[in-house]
């Protein structure tokens, strides 16, 4: 049986604070992807065919190309290593890394090949048509040669490799796995996005990212249900020596299989536009998430989100980490109890994808050391002024300063799950500080909430809250609640 497994948010968004650290090694076939829209509106008179007006054309980056696209747009640095063709596709594809950014050394153009090329026209954004211009054949005994020399060379720098095999002649006739073999020398781990039914060629890879189609393909027969696609994953598994399979299914989501286990993750309901490309999405954003500290299931719940936002984009298309973190937050719902503690960067970029979503953040902040009902009206009242609240929490140390010795009664871990387990409460930050200004110049909340018994003058970082657009509201509290009497009265034997 699969278990289906939702993991916690919080390490998939310190996974994705980490890309900047990652370097991708990516080796595969690299290919030109044109786009042409235009409009139809008669049918040629030489033939019964529709006649497309051009409107304009764009060029992106296919097959490994996309999945350096999506590595950089990420924030990650990628290494591409190929051979393609001394002509102008590949002239393109040069001109294109180059203007990401991606260290070009290891790609070598070279007479004689072709780099692959495919054209789509479409009207009105439906495709109508498309045009591929390639030739597949092995690479060459020199070519070979060089791109094993640029791949070894690149090794040193890189944390995972991921090669993108669309069938074009890269890696075929044993590349792919010698490649594989010098990656296990390295102690590297190695993604395949696999082409074919013979994954014998892939054998000793960490593992390999087929969708369902590819995976009965490999497997010898049609798989459908959970079962059907364990089953055929741990054949794969004992036949060919991976570390395990990452099922990509559609509407059904991926299901990740090992020798031992096996996990399910839900996609998201989402309007498709266009798959393009949905494979080097997660395949790219699989590989940084593995390299940044996130365990495979992990990384696949965070390749899920990032294939469920490029469907709903139109051509190749790649994501940004605003992007992801809203799809992951979309997919979670509302977080619940531990899951909402947060340090100051994860909450950052939770409130940034919320806005993102057009959601209004809210604040507010305490040391609620005796939880009491003027806390939960105050924070119920909070809640009311937006769609998510963020409550800063004053640290133990901060709560000792404020308070006296004897203060807190609970420690800042018990106070932090209390908080985050009220339904009003959407994350909880514990900070250091005697104030929370620092957090709220890093949050940068829409909406600022505090007792009436301040005035907006004297609110902390109400300043900084207005100069942004936001606003300052003061809420009336129950009135003689407060952690200090429940304390005096603990200590006068309960009397008033």
């Amino acid at each position: 049986m699969i278990k289906h497994h939702l993991p916690s948010p919080e390490p998939l968004h310190r996974a994705i604070a980490h890309f900047g650290d990652v370097t991708v090694l990516v080796v595969g076939d690299f290919i030109l992807d044109r786009f042409v829209n235009g409009v139809i509106e008669r049918i040629s008179p030489e033939a019964p065919i529709p006649v497309l007006h051009g409107r304009g054309e764009m060029l992106a980056m296919g097959g490994a190309g996309n999945v350096v696209s999506n590595i950089v747009s990420l924030g990650a640095a990628a290494i591409p290593v190929s051979v393609i063709g001394a002509d102008q596709a590949g002239d393109n594809v040069m001109r294109m890394l180059g203007e990401l950014g991606a260290d070009t050394d290891g790609l070598a153009q070279r007479q004689g090949r072709m780099t692959s090329s495919k054209s789509r026209f479409s009207a009105l954004n439906q495709q109508v048509l498309r045009f591929d211009e390639e030739e597949i054949k092995p690479l060459t005994r020199g070519e070979r040669a060089a791109l094993v020399e640029h791949f070894q060379a690149a090794l040193l720098r890189a944390d995972i490799v991921i090669l993108s095999d669309y069938g074009k002649g890269i890696l075929l006739d044993g590349v792919a796995a010698e490649l594989i073999a010098i990656c296990r020398d390295a102690g590297k781990p190695v993604l395949v996005d696999p082409k074919g039914r013979d994954y014998a060629r892939y054998a000793g890879a960490t593992a390999v990212t087929p969708n369902r189609k590819e995976l009965g393909e490999a497997a010898g027969r049609k798989v459908f249900g959970d079962d059907e696609i364990v089953a055929a994953a741990r054949d794969l598994i004992a036949a060919h020596d991976f570390e395990f399979i990452v099922a990509t299914r559609s509407e059904k989501g991926m299901s990740v299989v090992t020798a031992e286990d096996a996990r399910h993750i839900s996609t998201q309901a989402r309007e498709v536009f266009d798959v393009s490309g949905a494979g080097d999405t997660v395949i790219a954003t699989f590989a940084l998430s593995l390299a940044a500290g996130a365990d495979r299931v992990q990384a696949a719940t965070i390749a899920n989100a990032a294939g469920g936002v490029v469907v709903g984009k139109r051509g190749t298309a790649r994501l940004t980490v605003e992007e992801l973190s809203g799809a992951l937050f979309r997919s979670h719902g509302p977080v619940v109890h531990q899951d909402a503690i947060l340090d100051a960067n994860a909450a950052a970029r939770m409130v940034a994808a919320w806005k993102e979503e057009g959601l209004s953040v809210g604040f507010t902040n305490g040391c609620f050391d005796i939880l009491h009902a003027g806390h939960v009206s105050l924070l119920h009242a909070a809640r009311s002024q937006c769609d998510r609240l963020v409550l800063g929490l004053n640290s133990d140390a901060s709560v000792r300063r404020l308070k006296g010795p004897g203060r807190p009664v609970n420690d800042q871990h018990d106070r932090a799950c209390v908080l985050a387990a009220l339904a009003s409460v959407d994350a909880v930050v514990v900070f250091e500080e005697d104030t929370p200004l620092a957090l709220i110049e890093a949050l940068k909340p829409d909406i600022l909430v505090k007792g009436a018994d301040y005035t907006i003058e004297t609110v902390v970082g109400a300043d900084v809250v207005q100069k942004a657009g936001g606003r300052v509201v003061l809420v009336d509290l129950v009135a003689g609640k407060s952690t200090t009497n429940t304390i005096g009265k603990l200590r006068a034997g309960g009397t008033n």
